[in-house]
């Protein structure tokens, strides 16, 4: 379930005025559809642009709370225009189906991106990103065959990983999530998200010990991540920590993090602090 969304704050980089929809092939981009994106040059793969999705936990922040997870876009080089009477390449395609779905515009989106496989059925790009489109429909099986069929072809990609991790934690198959993103870990051992979002698993699981461990792991590599921060915090409250989470709070709020006002009330109440 996809809840408002609220800021991820500024990592490595910075934000930038906009969404671009073209991002130079080799570079990742790490950031927010709605307001921008951010250079993120530590993270070396295939040229991509990084977007959150939200999953909403039902635990011991009232009814629930908004957490983020970082998903990961497929992008090309190329946004030229294709002359008219000429034959629409794949690429075309998938920059298309980019631009529908950072309008929300997820059928549409998915149309484009099946159009690219019917013209190249081995576009793992395609796979992944019609995979998000699913997924930001809440159609998370859709999502998870898709991201298989892209693994199929390169069992190394990383994002489709990453995103099936995702769609695994969204349906509340905890375990799974996290055996994709040890996948991850065993292809790239400095890959920040992999950590943060086995992390977000694991605070799913009440297993807060190995959490922080991993939003840890994730700020040894990124130290500008606000959302690891924030959710460190969260971790270290629901142990009782109250200290620690303040610490948390203030540095993810340091860096533009947008602190849940709720589970701040939480812990001004839990800890008698009123910061």
């Amino acid at each position: 379930m996809l809840e408002e969304s609220f800021d991820i704050g500024n990592i490595e980089g910075g934000l930038s005025e906009k969404v671009e929809l073209c991002v130079r092939r080799g570079r990742k981009a790490v950031g927010l559809l709605e307001y921008g994106r951010a250079a993120q040059e530590s993270i070396n793969s295939k040229g991509g642009l990084f977007i959150r999705g939200e999953v909403a936990m039902n635990n011991k922040l009232n009814n629930s709370i908004r957490v983020i997870l970082i998903i990961v876009f497929s992008m090309l080089s190329s946004c030229a225009t294709t002359p008219k009477g000429q034959q629409r390449s794949s690429e075309s395609y998938l920059d298309q189906g980019y631009y529908f779905a950072s309008k929300g515009q997820y059928d549409q989106a998915i149309s484009d991106y099946t159009k690219a496989l019917e013209i190249n059925p081995r576009y793992i790009e395609a796979y992944n990103n019609r995979g998000l489109a699913y997924a930001s429909k809440g159609q998370y099986d859709e999502a998870i065959s898709d991201y298989n069929k892209a693994l199929k072809i390169n069992p190394r990609y990383i994002e489709a990983y990453n995103n099936r991790g995702n769609a695994y934690l969204n349906k509340g198959q905890y375990d799974d999530a996290i055996s994709d993103y040890n996948k991850i870990l065993k292809i790239e051992s400095r890959y920040a998200v992999a950590y943060y979002n086995r992390g977000v698993a694991y605070n799913a699981k009440d297993q807060y010990d190995q959490a922080i461990s991993d939003f840890g792991k994730a700020l040894e590599i990124m130290p500008g991540f606000g959302a690891a921060y924030g959710n460190r915090a969260r971790a270290y409250y629901l142990k009782k920590n109250y200290d620690k989470s303040w610490d948390d709070v203030k540095k993810a709020q340091e860096l533009g993090y947008q602190v849940p006002p709720e589970f701040i009330d939480d812990l001004r109440k839990a800890s008698g602090r009123q910061e």
